[in-house]
């Protein structure tokens, strides 16, 4: 198993999945997945016996995932192993078998512990076989991982939709206020936000501190604080390195906008100073 035949291979898989031959795609995916696994537990080393730059494969980067605690390694390694279960879930999806989707979606987490579409994908089949608080334990979950805006108004949209249904419509305005605050171009935030117009449900119906209140009352962040802010921000800086300046600077006024210019300013300074002290230099003022 090298990475070059797992790519090519993925590539032959999703084909299938285009073709709509799922059984086949799910047939290969499944031999791919036992491949791929006996692969890095036969030669991959241990977190304890290679440091992480020094590893040669992606397989050898894959592995130090199962050990190491720290995101920041983990945002910007390409690897294709959550691709593969991710593809895996969806041909078990389309064919009905929702048990071992959601086995697979369990697994594209576990390789891309960063990865919120997973987590938010497996909390719907999770919502789709009833299972309410795996749905919302693994929506929650986003708010401590999620390095985009549209994994962030995701999650509040789906405990906007939850507060809603239990009756609770202060919180449910409060959760898609966020959520209209943090992408409100997106067509489901629009589509919520159409739905909730002049109802109790209505993020215009109360003001930013009853907003605040609510969802403080309910565990939830109200968007308008450091840590949503400090998501973007580190999303905004790889886009950044990366020269996609266009996604930085709408990241970055989306951060200023739920914490102000001058807190943004100290965010932005102290994520700069923590990559340069990972990378063992002195803090930029770039």
């Amino acid at each position: 198993m090298e990475e070059t035949t797992l790519t090519e291979e993925l590539q032959r898989a999703e084909g299938l999945l285009i073709q709509n031959e799922d059984e086949g795609a799910r047939e290969l995916l499944r031999h791919l997945a036992d491949d791929a696994e006996g692969y890095v537990d036969a030669n991959c080393p241990t977190t304890e016996e290679v440091q992480w730059f020094s590893f040669p494969t992606i397989f050898e980067r894959l592995a130090y995932r199962r050990v190491e605690d720290d995101p920041r390694e983990l945002r910007d390694v390409g690897e294709p192993l959550d691709r593969l279960y991710a593809d895996l879930a969806l041909a078990c999806a389309r064919l009905g078998d929702f048990d071992e989707a959601r086995e697979a979606l369990k697994a594209a987490v576990r390789w891309n512990p960063m990865g919120c579409e997973y987590r938010l994908d497996l909390a719907e089949l999770y919502r789709a076989a009833g299972d309410m608080d795996e749905y919302l334990a693994l929506t929650y979950s986003v708010f401590e991982r999620a390095s985009e805006a549209s994994h962030l108004s995701r999650a509040f949209l789906v405990f906007s939709n939850y507060f809603q249904r239990v009756g609770k419509t202060e919180a449910a305005a409060g959760a898609l206020r966020v959520a209209r605050r943090l992408d409100g171009r997106d067509p489901a935030v629009r589509a919520a936000l159409d739905q909730a117009t002049g109802t109790d449900a209505d993020p215009d119906s109360i003001s930013d501190q009853q907003a605040t209140d609510a969802l403080a009352a309910e565990g939830l962040p109200d968007g308008a604080n450091a840590e949503i802010a400090i998501c973007l921000l580190m999303c905004a800086t790889d886009s950044a390195a990366a020269g996609d300046r266009q996604t930085a600077t709408t990241l970055t006024l989306r951060a200023r906008d739920l914490v102000g210019d001058a807190a943004a300013m100290t965010l932005l300074k102290l994520i700069r100073e923590t990559d340069d002290e990972l990378a063992g230099g002195e803090p930029s003022d770039a």
